[in-house]
């Protein structure tokens, strides 16, 4: 949902409503591996269409998949708001957006007038307090009055997942989580390794194609107004590299195989690395047409709405004429957007 840093009217195009997914696959009737796959060769331009569990046909022995291991947590949280003992409002909603450490998050809280000092209270063991704010940005910063697994654990029991407009429905946390989903802590599902079954992976495996994982938290990244300015570089976004995927990861390089991330956290946190030589940290790191890939030669990832940032990325793997023209090609194909939706390898 990011904006991009340098508006593009070319990055804007005319998006049905019906090509919006509002249902997980499983609930139009179809596995999760079996969504439709939009195949775009990033040198020709040229396309195939085929359908996600037949992946293994587009990728060699030796090529290794990288995915982000992060697990979604429910971030829209409902809290009653006082200011020096008083009652302001009820039930109102802030949604987390970055955690600062185990008891500090920043936080979108959709109320006005919001103060230092304010709390809100989640029932009788969960309070937090303002503390200050992000500079530039409507996200406060509050202090949770219990800390680390706790709060997590906490979350899960009075939280929601993040849901935008084109869901219908509230569907249950467990249907923004992949398979292999391990360390809580994603405010958004890193939805391009959705369509990953068991099934699929160790099929790729027994192919010769090495999987390797790393962990990156996505932060919030629409914050309820369109006219605020939220660029790649202003989205600090924490992950990890082991050391031995990172060893795997190179060797696979060195000895020709295809790096492909699935996910666009997974080149950002790829590329960081590659760029810093730390394997864990933050990163800002902002990919574009002008941006040289260092480390990733593939991408498999979902279908952006308009002006989304995760469009500037896709045309540092493939120049911008053909992306939109590949673009132009799934809207005729009746491909679906979003979390739910379809799946795009660019390769």
């Amino acid at each position: 949902m990011m904006q991009s840093k340098a508006e593009s009217i070319a990055y804007d195009f005319y998006l049905p409503s019906e090509l919006n997914a509002t249902h997980p696959p499983e609930r139009r009737g179809i596995r999760r591996d079996h969504v439709n796959m939009m195949v775009l060769d990033k040198i020709t331009g040229s396309v195939k269409h085929d359908k996600f569990f037949e992946l293994d046909q587009y990728l060699n022995p030796g090529d290794i998949l990288v995915l982000n291991n992060s697990r979604t947590i429910p971030a829209i949280l409902k809290a009653d708001w006082h200011r020096n003992g008083k009652l302001i409002k009820k039930e109102t909603e802030i949604r987390l957006a970055r955690k600062k450490n185990d008891s500090a998050w920043e936080v979108l809280i959709v109320a006005e007038d919001v103060k230092a000092g304010d709390q809100f209270c989640f029932g009788e063991n969960l309070v937090a307090k303002v503390i200050g704010e992000v500079f530039k940005s409507p996200l406060k910063i509050v202090h949770f009055s219990i800390q680390g697994r706790d709060l997590i654990e906490a979350f899960y029991s009075i939280g929601e997942p993040v849901r935008y407009e084109y869901i219908e429905q509230p569907w249950k946390l467990d249907y923004y989580q992949t398979v292999f989903a391990s360390q809580p802590g994603s405010v958004e599902m890193p939805s391009a390794g959705r369509a990953f079954s068991w099934e699929l992976l160790f099929k790729l495996q027994r192919k010769g194609i090495k999987i390797a994982y790393l962990q990156l938290h996505t932060g919030l990244s629409y914050l309820l107004d369109d006219h605020y300015e939220h660029s790649p570089e202003d989205h600090y976004e924490e992950y990890v590299i082991a050391q031995e995927d990172m060893k795997a990861i190179m060797e696979a390089k060195s000895t020709g195989g295809k790096v492909v991330a699935v996910g666009t956290t997974v080149v950002r946190a790829l590329e960081t690395a590659k760029k810093t030589s730390i394997l864990s940290g933050w990163t800002n790191l902002y990919v574009s047409a002008e941006y040289e890939l260092q480390l990733v030669d593939g991408i498999i990832t979902g279908f952006h709405e308009p002006k989304a940032s995760h469009l500037d990325m896709l045309t540092a793997f493939v120049k911008e004429k053909k992306l939109f023209s590949a673009y132009t090609i799934a809207i005729k194909k009746n491909y679906l957007w979003h979390e739910f939706g379809d799946i795009n390898l660019i390769i």
